[in-house]
């Protein structure tokens, strides 16, 4: 039951630290900037929500088949097989948790005071500058939740990583996996303290969300 639960958790920050990269950018063109095919884009950003995470598993499986172009680099770099890997597995969780952490970043954005970016454009403040002392110091709420949303959403994954990664023991069995696996196996205690671990994790990730969000509310009034 061990081995799971610190895979899980080891997928789930590896995957919220690359998701707060990737999700703050995307946030800032969705919230600040007016193109062509933006809707299409957040569409596909909002997609992993409404699609079922087995569609979403087997296209990503298919994507990184060892016979496709990702997949043939990924074995001539690193002389392993993405598909039915770890690395497969944060590839799956990037892309299925996605607008868990792009929708909170672009809201929190979009809540910033206009009369403050105009304020700062008009000390002369050039974008760098704008970003680090008036943009993110501003959104910073919507960078917590984004990363707690994530979190949690990695953690209780099961037909995307069922579907790339397998459930191979000490590599790609993660514990919503094993705890299928346990119930199937009549294993009522084990099933028990794991989905009560599950369930405490969920329960704490959410208290962060509520109270940055009453935070955040109170701070734009």
């Amino acid at each position: 039951m061990l081995d799971p639960l610190l895979i899980s958790l080891k997928l789930s920050l590896i995957t919220t630290f690359i998701l707060l990269l990737v999700a703050l950018p995307l946030a800032y063109v969705l919230a600040f900037c007016s193109f062509k095919g933006r809707t299409a884009l957040e569409v596909l950003v909002a997609l992993p929500l409404v699609l079922p995470p087995t569609v979403l598993g087997y296209f990503i499986l298919v994507m990184i088949a060892p016979n496709t172009l990702l997949g043939r680099a990924w074995q001539d770099v690193f002389d392993a097989s993405l598909a039915f890997s770890f690395s497969g597995m944060v590839l799956a969780s990037v892309l299925y948790s996605l607008p868990f952490a792009v929708q909170p970043m672009q809201q929190a954005l979009r809540a910033i005071p206009k009369a403050w970016l105009e304020m700062a454009h008009t000390q002369g403040l050039d974008f760098k500058q704008r970003l680090w002392l008036v943009i993110l110091p501003a959104s910073k709420g919507g960078v917590l939740v984004a990363g707690a949303l994530s979190f949690a959403h990695t953690m209780g994954e099961f037909g995307v990583v069922l579907m790339v990664g397998g459930s191979i023991p000490g590599e790609t069995k993660v514990a919503s996996i094993a705890l299928f696996e346990l119930v199937e196996m009549q294993q009522g205690a084990q099933a028990w303290w794991l989905s009560l671990i599950l369930l405490a994790i969920s329960f704490v990730m959410l208290s962060v969300v509520y109270s940055v969000n009453r935070q955040r509310v109170g701070l734009f009034k």
